[in-house]
């Protein structure tokens, strides 16, 4: 995690504020002794922060925290069907709004999403998922590997709502799929490959994510097929 940085800007619409994948910058409201203090509280709670993470964002996202500025993510390969199991929600929406909340040391960023088709879950109008990171109270927090929105950004979502909560992406990007343009007969639906660290489960052997590209029509059957295949 790195040292909190001083917010540009208030957050009036999505996007805006919103932290930096990779930054090396370590500036703190020019307060220098408030620069001193988070960096000795992180240097000397790396456990116990790891663990808060760990406890808020599930099995998908581990933290490694370091003196040096972190430069990714670590993330454990999911296939689509293990984030359709894995998911406790899947639908296709709209972001339409953000917001931020400090919970203890960590920023959170809100997305809220107008749902217009569900696949997975109850029923719901909206849901509202989080991020780590963001900008709150005058500071701002980035964790690597977060993905960012914008007002309008239409995708697939495979959500995961923990003990905690909170609702997150499963496996960050990995439980992202970007929906094409509107109007199309039958969409197309794209997982961009992710450019973090992703590891084979049960090996811990480093492999290269792919993208995954198929048609709206195709994810919505190999949802419900997976999904039956688990109920027996």
């Amino acid at each position: 995690m790195r040292n909190r940085q001083p917010a540009p800007a208030p957050l009036d619409q999505v996007g805006a504020g919103c932290p930096q994948t990779v930054s090396n910058q370590h500036t703190c409201c020019g307060k220098s002794a408030i620069t001193r203090l988070l960096s000795v509280f992180l240097l000397g709670n790396r456990g116990a922060l790891t663990a808060l993470v760990q406890r808020h964002f599930g099995f998908t996202f581990v933290l490694t925290f370091c003196i040096l500025p972190l430069q990714s993510a670590t993330l454990e390969r999911l296939s689509l069907d293990d984030m359709i199991l894995k998911s406790t929600a899947i639908v296709r929406g709209t972001v339409s709004r953000s917001y931020t909340t400090a919970q203890g040391p960590l920023i959170y960023t809100h997305y809220v999403v107008q749902v217009s088709e569900q696949f997975k879950g109850s029923a719901q109008k909206t849901v509202d998922f989080v991020v780590p990171g963001g900008v709150a109270n005058g500071f701002r927090q980035t964790f690597p590997g977060t993905p960012q929105f914008q007002t309008g950004d239409n995708y697939v979502f495979f959500l995961w709502t923990g003990k905690s909560g909170l609702t997150q992406i499963v496996g960050l990007t990995q439980g992202l799929f970007a929906i094409s343009a509107a109007g199309a007969a039958d969409a197309t639906v794209t997982r961009a490959a992710s450019k973090e660290l992703i590891l084979e489960p049960g090996t811990g052997r480093q492999v290269k994510d792919q993208t995954l590209v198929m048609s709206l029509s195709a994810l919505r059957t190999q949802i419900a097929n997976t999904l039956q295949g688990s109920a027996k």
